[in-house]
């Protein structure tokens, strides 16, 4: 879906981002991280061309970026910021029918996406389309970014650290809704933070960035498991990845008398359910195995869940 090609963004003799390449796949969750000043913002704005590249190729759906008309390129990449940018003047429903209008979207059409979409991140559209930006919580400007940037229903969403001015629980309220709804739209979203834990929590794989460089591409756990450098180890720091039923099955028969549960069930709620139920049954699109006290235990002696 996104692809870097050797890709660099030097200013005067120094190198913001350094000869990079990765790829993105389609339907990815894929979180950019680093210190301050890593180039990992730079690497997020250089895919929607809001800053050129110096040298390299990016890819968006197996063209170069400079093949795309720029307006139409943007239309198929959703943007989403720290600083939400509402227009203070309009509606909610007015800020998220912008992209579908230049589209050329019908009204019915649009309303009827703003509606589903408002639905889906907990604002129920009857209470919240004709409010004003001054109306709403941080929070739930954040979530119309979240919107706006969907509207269109574009294959690609790009957000640079979305969640970092809101409160704490805000935040981990965020990240919930954020990950169910990609549950639902299966988007790819390139995602950047400065906070592993939220790296962690939210990405299919992560990109940890120094100096303009990649250091690790990989999923959460093979952070964890494989630093690649004492850099990796040290950024990570104890970070701890929550863990799963698929993590703790064991090999026995369907039972019909248990209930079942999806393999990405956290263990915190395994513990709740194994107080009641002596097994869990693990079925996605078919049975996977059980899930028992004893296999939970198992799996926290090995270091495999938390």
């Amino acid at each position: 879906m996104i692809k870097f090609d050797n890709v660099a963004k030097v200013y005067g003799h120094k190198a913001a981002v350094d000869h990079i390449s990765f790829e993105v796949k389609e339907g990815e969750f894929f979180v950019l991280i680093g210190p301050s000043g890593c180039g990992k913002t730079t690497t997020l704005k250089m895919i929607n061309r809001l800053i050129p590249l110096s040298s390299g190729y990016i890819y968006f759906k197996d063209q170069p970026i400079s093949h795309y008309k720029l307006d139409e390129m943007r239309w198929d990449i959703g943007y989403v910021l720290q600083q939400i940018a509402l227009f203070p003047h309009m509606t909610v429903r007015d800020n998220i029918a912008q992209v579908p209008m230049m589209k050329k979207w019908s009204t019915d059409r649009i309303d009827e996406q703003i509606n589903r979409l408002l639905d889906m991140v907990g604002l129920p559209h009857e209470q919240y389309r004709d409010r004003y930006p001054s109306e709403l919580s941080g929070g739930q400007q954040q979530r119309i970014g979240v919107v706006r940037a969907l509207a269109a229903d574009p294959p690609v969403i790009l957000m640079d650290e979305p969640f970092s001015a809101l409160d704490p629980i805000s935040r981990e309220k965020l990240q919930d809704d954020l990950l169910q709804l990609q549950s639902e739209i299966n988007k790819t979203i390139i995602f950047v933070t400065h906070d592993i834990n939220e790296a962690f929590k939210l990405g299919d794989r992560i990109c940890l960035m120094n100096q303009g460089r990649i250091e690790q591409i990989g999923t959460p756990r093979d952070f964890v498991d494989r630093p690649n450098s004492e850099f990796v180890r040290s950024f990570i720091g104890h970070t701890k990845i929550e863990r799963h039923a698929a993590d703790c099955i064991q090999p026995l028969p369907y039972d019909g008398r248990y209930p079942a549960v999806r393999p990405d069930t956290p263990v915190s709620e395994l513990y709740k359910l194994l107080a009641e139920q002596e097994q869990l049954n693990v079925i996605d699109t078919e049975y996977r195995g059980a899930v028992t006290r004893p296999s939970v235990f198992q799996a926290l002696s090995k270091g495999v869940a938390e």
